[in-house]
């Protein structure tokens, strides 16, 4: 009998059926899900309008390569320009997040022809070979990531980021919030130091939104809240609600040319669908604007239940730290009250819900958290 590759610790839970922000699992029982799959599920579980606009598209076409037209990606493009504030910028498709920021950085080194690239401390860009080079992880970077190009700075050092961004850097790379790295915000003066010394010496400011954009924050990327605008913007996650896909947006300095970039399965028609379809429900049903709502709500009642050390976050990427390990309390909400959360690290809860998400859900978490805080506090 064959085996699966064995990389991911397991929880004994098998859900089978999915709906808004609710799972069940092969039992029957039913859990509140505040994590999204790692910030995938952007309109909620099995929304009708995202599974009627996948069932549609697979009586029609469900995939041919880029070698064809496909009116789909035109009309991806139209809609993401519009709502993410970026009508202007050409829009390049793929398949993971992690593909998005390793054309990001291709693409930036063949617009300068430089090698350097500038990162930052606790920093996760995927686990591709120029994504992993980038990422603040020695544990996941293997000796074929060639990494010697990478210099790594304090995340939110103005002075340092000064410094260290040379004629000689090809790329700065940064999440507008880090995800695996803590929930840790980029202040606007970092954000702000960053464009203009990008500027300065010709370097390309990529701005990764895999996990921290599409309407997570409250706005669709959540750098836009600092007033910069990136060369190019790195995309995946909750862009697709669960179906594959990423892509990056770029500015109109970069000029394209055939074999620039390339991919088999990115922009496909079922993936365009989907990303269509996130699209349609966002603006529709004003999604990123319930996630500032619901940011705030969230944030205003773990605030009141008290016993943290720092409560970072915007909109419905939140993470809450603890002076003590959070492995217990995530298990206790997870068995306990049926409940599904990240975590950040070895102290910080991560919560990146739906951003359907509602005040009884909500109400539900913060009624488990205060239970669970007040037998360790």
């Amino acid at each position: 009998m064959a085996n699966l590759f064995d990389v991911y610790p397991l929880y004994d839970i098998e859900p089978v059926r999915a709906q808004g922000s609710y799972l069940w699992d092969v039992d029957g029982t039913r859990y509140l899900d505040l994590y999204g799959g790692h910030a995938v599920i952007s309109v909620g579980h099995t929304h009708p309008r995202y599974v009627q606009a996948l069932t549609d598209q697979l009586h029609k076409i469900s995939f041919y390569s880029n070698s064809v037209r496909i009116p789909l990606q035109q009309e991806l493009a139209d809609k993401l320009g519009a709502l993410s504030g970026h009508p202007d910028y050409a829009l390049f498709l793929c398949n993971s997040g992690a593909e998005a920021n390793e054309n990001a950085l291709k693409l930036a080194s063949f617009h300068n022809g430089r090698t350097k690239v500038v990162a930052f401390t606790k920093s996760f860009h995927g686990r591709t070979a120029g994504a992993v080079a980038a990422t603040d992880n020695l544990s996941i970077v293997a000796p074929i990531n060639y990494n010697q190009h990478v210099q790594f700075l304090p995340f939110n050092d103005v002075d340092a980021a000064l410094t260290g961004i040379t004629n000689e850097t090809c790329a700065v790379i940064i999440e507008g919030i880090q995800g695996v790295g803590g929930i840790h915000v980029a202040t606007d003066s970092f954000l702000q130091a960053l464009r203009q010394r990008c500027d300065e010496t010709g370097a390309v400011l990529i701005l990764d939104g895999v996990q921290c954009g599409y309407g997570r924050s409250g706005r669709f990327f959540s750098h836009q809240f600092s007033g910069i605008e990136a060369d190019i913007i790195s995309m995946a996650k909750g862009m697709g609600n669960g179906f594959p896909i990423g892509g990056i947006l770029i500015s109109p300095k970069f000029k394209s040319s055939y074999g620039l970039l390339g991919t088999t399965f990115g922009g496909n028609h079922l993936a365009c669908t989907a990303a269509i379809a996130v699209l349609d429900i966002m603006k529709d049903e004003g999604l990123i604007e319930n996630a500032t709502r619901m940011g705030t709500y969230f944030m205003d009642g773990i605030r009141q239940i008290g016993g943290y050390k720092d409560l970072r976050g915007r909109g419905l990427m939140i993470g809450i730290e603890y002076d003590f390990p959070v492995d217990a309390l995530r298990k206790s909400l997870l068995f306990t009250h049926k409940q599904f959360t990240g975590v950040a690290g070895k102290h910080t809860i991560r919560l990146l819900p739906s951003l359907a998400i509602g005040v009884d859900e909500a109400d539900k978490f913060l009624e488990a958290l205060s239970k669970e805080v007040k037998q360790v506090v």
